[in-house]
């Protein structure tokens, strides 16, 4: 992967890559009560980006997003969601990526595909940033979280992605059990809620949570955790193993 810029770069017409059609990828990691996304930025310039590649002819998409979010995190079999296709013809800019050719110091012809027009296939995905190896490519200067309330500007339509990633990354929280893979094999109703409330970026009302969670029939209670005092212990939850969702 540490080359395949320059061979991008140095490939004028973008033989062996499928023609106006890129990748964009919505990592987002959770951890402690917290929510970040992770971000590139761009050698000798102060241009911020998503993750994201293209895609080559003898490849499948979902194959090509799961290459870009392995090489980015070192994580895999995780799921991976694709939840929209940005295809305005507001959002084509060549600037950026002429800025990140005259920054490696090439000058690139103006017919170069990497300056036409691009449809994105955006894919989000939802980690443990504690876990994940964020690596930068050999165009970057960083591979790295940032919080959701303290973004960079970022290039192009990418801060459009990531408001589109979140709001459907809460419209799931429910319906396709996202965030689950992110508990531990056992767990409070307490850490659920915790788990929730943070990706929501709301407070929840802990029985209405409490009778929501159970009703989806999808936890299993298991014992109580030993707190000290029995009578104030919650209880421990586990996920029944067939309605955990699987990768995509």
């Amino acid at each position: 992967m540490n080359k395949e810029f320059e061979q991008q770069e140095s490939n004028i017409n973008g033989e062996g890559f499928l023609p106006g059609l890129a990748i964009d990828t919505v990592i987002f990691g959770f951890h402690d009560n917290q929510l970040k996304v992770l971000l590139l930025s761009y050698k000798n310039s102060s241009l911020y980006a998503l993750p994201g590649g293209f895609i080559h002819d003898n490849e499948d998409v979902n194959q090509a997003a799961r290459r870009v979010l392995e090489s980015r995190t070192a994580l895999s079999d995780i799921y991976l969601e694709q939840f929209y296709v940005f295809g305005d013809y507001s959002r084509y800019d060549p600037a950026p990526l002429k800025t990140i050719m005259k920054a490696r110091g090439y000058e690139p012809p103006h017919d170069h595909w990497l300056l036409k027009r691009f449809v994105s296939i955006g894919y989000y995905a939802l980690v443990d940033f504690t876990k994940a190896v964020p690596a930068p490519d050999e165009i970057s200067d960083s591979c790295d979280w940032y919080s959701l309330d303290n973004l960079p500007l970022l290039m192009q339509d990418h801060r459009q992605i990531i408001d589109k990633a979140l709001e459907t990354l809460r419209s799931n929280l429910d319906q396709k059990l996202i965030g689950f893979n992110l508990m531990t094999d056992e767990f409070t109703m307490g850490d659920l809620q915790s788990l929730y409330e943070t990706i929501l970026n709301k407070k929840l009302i802990r029985a209405a949570f409490q009778r929501k969670m159970l009703g989806l029939g999808i936890l299993e209670r298991i014992a109580k955790k030993w707190t000290g005092g029995a009578h104030k212990a919650p209880y421990l939850y586990k996920f029944i193993s067939n309605k955990v969702p699987t990768e995509n």
